[in-house]
């Protein structure tokens, strides 16, 4: 039943999103469209109880429990960044829109935003991490919870892998591709330096 209503919720989350910017670009009604969308969180609190029933039942904790925590976890961390991310291609596609923005390509702004894409996975690993806590406590020591420790030990790894990432950012920063042997001064100044000289021969070039 858990797997079944994981699939369910995930595809109901992805017809909310299609629905609210169809309302909000296509129909033109954006109050419309932001209730819509609003009600995406319904889907999270229905599998949250859905979860706490069937272990209440005297459900064996497994792999789909703590795939549900892992799916609120998500959900709650990339939730909003998701729905922003597809709002503004569908809004540069749709509506005339700006498109969207890439990773920046200046040092420390590439870091930064690398910092804020791990924190939201942090954030996500933090609340599927908690969750899967207290599904250990909700059935208590003697329940056998090893899977959903196993889940637990997988977060640890996704928050150690995008902190990784985002320090390699900050200690070995990429630079941005741009003219070589000064960047645009540098252009400037042989531009400069060609015109001098060009003036010179033509006996333009002002005398001191």
């Amino acid at each position: 039943m858990i797997v079944t209503l994981i699939v369910v919720c995930e595809v109901a989350f992805w017809l909310l999103l299609a629905g609210g910017l169809a309302l909000r670009y296509l129909a033109k009604m954006p109050r419309a469209g932001a209730a819509v969308l609003l009600c995406e969180p319904v889907l999270e609190l229905v599998l949250l109880v859905a979860t706490a029933v069937d272990l209440k039942n005297g459900a064996e904790p497994d792999w789909r429990h703590g795939l549900a925590a892992v799916y609120i976890g998500y959900t709650v961390g990339l939730g909003r960044a998701t729905i922003r991310w597809v709002d503004a291609h569908v809004a540069h596609r749709f509506a005339g829109g700006p498109k969207p923005p890439k990773p920046p390509a200046g040092a420390r702004e590439r870091a930064v935003h690398e910092w804020r894409t791990a924190g939201r996975w942090v954030l996500a690993a933090g609340v599927a991490i908690a969750l899967l806590q207290a599904a250990v406590w909700y059935v208590g020591g003697d329940a056998a919870t090893g899977t959903l420790r196993m889940w637990q030990q997988k977060m640890l790894w996704v928050i150690g892998i995008n902190l990784v990432i985002a320090l390699s950012y900050t200690l070995f920063p990429k630079k941005p591709a741009g003219p070589a042997a000064g960047g645009t001064d540098g252009a400037a100044a042989e531009a400069g330096r060609t015109g001098a000289v060009e003036a010179d021969r033509a006996g333009t070039r002002p005398r001191h």
